[in-house]
């Protein structure tokens, strides 16, 4: 009897999968993504803390059991590829392999485990890449991007799309501990020399500072628990520059293992985080940036982004991630991308004032409306909520996931004003954008009882605000459509926004 070929329907179809293999100064590591696409989804992601730079100041060679190691981490992840079916592996080396004197012969031997060439990155390379990862995960991005690895840090400025040249210094974790002698007084000394003369630093008043890297990740992620944070999602976590300043002085002065709530950082990083906080400190001194903002995007991303066409890098990776999640989700992907017209044209009609940036989250809220039917009832928004709230989106601030999440919340439960879910992530949005959520809400609610969440209604059943009215036209064949249950969804949207409900039939 011919077995059913089992079909993984949890997946996108963006061609095959592409692998990024990742040689830096202190990690190694493999992440195979879903396709090459505007918004790339990691199928499997590990990484090996090696600290193949901790020796190349000092002695000018890769540590040798730190070779090793690296080595036995290639092979595995040689044999991780092979098992996914991934015939795409990019490779990429960094600061350790470019600056060791035994370099060269570490990447042939790495070559011949993995089966695919490494292109050893220069440091403006590197710090071009970097900054293609931040332009492809922020939203209109502005300021200084600075990715602080093991062995270099990388500083490039960005401006929307554009990034311009960009420098790179040895001011790594790993070099700073071997150039000092794991001194953190002369590794200070020699972090004010290095950055005090940089142009780049200065061109950073008033914008952000894009920190990128695992150890600058892991410093935020101490502070995120310290201060008691409600969103544990590190892309987008943004801290005002004076507090980043004072808390990465705290950091770099103390014993790190005294500090509350340090377990939240992994044993291997714990050493660094002095010299990761040192650098902060000082690139904000001189930089005095608006704020720090996080990035979990870099180079590997940035790779990837380089390689997209035109017209791809040109698409909103948040609308695209939600339409992703739309189509592997919903009961009717289509029924959410009409959500986005019925929405435009109420809103046009409505006079409520939106911004570019709200409309686009408005049209994500929109593709992501009914990602929870399949939950339980009772717990539809619950689960929608942490859905988003938690999800793996790119160009989208804290405030915007707040925003997402509460309107698709509300749009299962109803407008609540006193509700008991997570009351400190509704402190993330303005109130501004709490009643915007509300708003929408209500509108996502109205749609989907009007329609049951099938495509080709919504189309011929527009909602308008006409003559200070609310009007939900139900033409011909639609008006049996009507009844208590829409009129009390259109009555709670009226209430919302100060006009009268009317259903308009036949």
């Amino acid at each position: 009897m011919r077995r059913a070929k089992i079909v993984a329907n949890g997946r996108l179809d963006h061609g095959p999968p592409v692998a990024v293999v990742d040689i830096g100064s202190n990690s190694v590591r493999l992440v195979v993504y879903e396709g090459l696409t505007r918004a790339p989804t990691a199928l499997f992601n590990e990484k090996a803390l090696c600290g193949l730079g901790r020796e190349v100041q000092s002695t000018g060679l890769l540590a040798g059991d730190a070779v090793e190691q690296a080595l036995a981490a290639l092979k595995r992840y040689r044999a991780l590829c092979t098992t996914m079916g991934v015939k795409n592996i990019l490779a990429i080396a960094t600061a350790a392999c470019r600056d060791a004197k035994n370099g060269h012969r570490f990447i042939s031997l790495a070559e011949r485990i993995i089966k695919v060439d490494i292109d050893v990155l220069s440091g403006a390379r590197e710090a071009e890449l970097t900054a293609l990862g931040v332009i492809s995960g922020v939203h209109q991005a502005d300021g200084v991007v600075g990715d602080l690895g093991g062995g270099s840090l990388e500083l490039i400025d960005v401006h929307g799309t554009r990034a311009r040249h960009g420098v790179t210094r040895p001011l790594g974790g790993l070099a700073l501990a071997d150039l000092s002698a794991k001194s953190l007084k002369k590794a200070e000394k020699f972090v004010k020399k290095t950055l005090g003369g940089l142009p780049m630093l200065k061109a950073c008043e008033d914008r952000n500072f894009y920190a990128v890297g695992g150890t600058w990740r892991a410093l935020a992620r101490l502070h995120m628990w310290q201060t008691g944070y409600p969103l544990h999602v590190m892309h987008g976590y943004a801290i005002a520059a004076d507090e980043a300043l004072e808390f990465a002085r705290l950091v770099h002065r103390v014993d790190v293992e005294t500090l509350s709530n340090i377990e939240v950082v992994a044993n291997a990083r714990r050493p660094l985080l002095g010299y990761a906080a040192l650098v902060m400190e000082y690139a904000l001194r001189i930089g005095r940036p608006r704020q720090v903002v996080f990035s979990a995007l870099g180079v590997r991303e940035g790779l990837l982004y380089s390689l997209l066409k035109q017209k791809d890098k040109e698409k909103d990776a948040l609308i695209e991630a939600a339409r992703g999640l739309n189509r592997l989700r919903s009961r009717s992907p289509r029924h959410g991308e009409e959500l986005i017209g019925w929405t435009d044209r109420f809103m046009r009609y409505s006079g409520l004032e939106e911004t570019a940036d709200e409309r686009r989250l408005r049209h994500a809220a929109c593709l992501l409306a009914d990602i929870g039917w399949r939950a339980h009832p009772d717990y539809r928004g619950e689960q929608s909520l942490n859905i988003i709230a938690h999800g793996g989106f790119t160009a989208i601030d804290h405030p915007g996931r707040a925003y997402l999440a509460l309107a698709v919340f509300y749009r299962h439960v109803g407008p609540v004003i006193d509700d008991e879910l997570s009351p400190r992530l509704r402190e993330l949005a303005s109130t501004r954008m709490l009643d915007r959520a509300r708003v929408l809400g209500a509108a996502l609610r109205l749609a989907h009882v009007v329609s049951a969440a099938m495509p080709g209604v919504l189309p011929k059943t527009p909602l308008a605000v006409e003559r200070h009215r609310l009007a939900l036209r139900l033409p011909g064949e639609f008006a049996a459509l009507g009844g208590e249950r829409v009129m009390s969804r259109l009555r709670s949207l009226a209430r919302l926004i100060g006009r009268e409900p009317v259903m308009l039939m036949g």
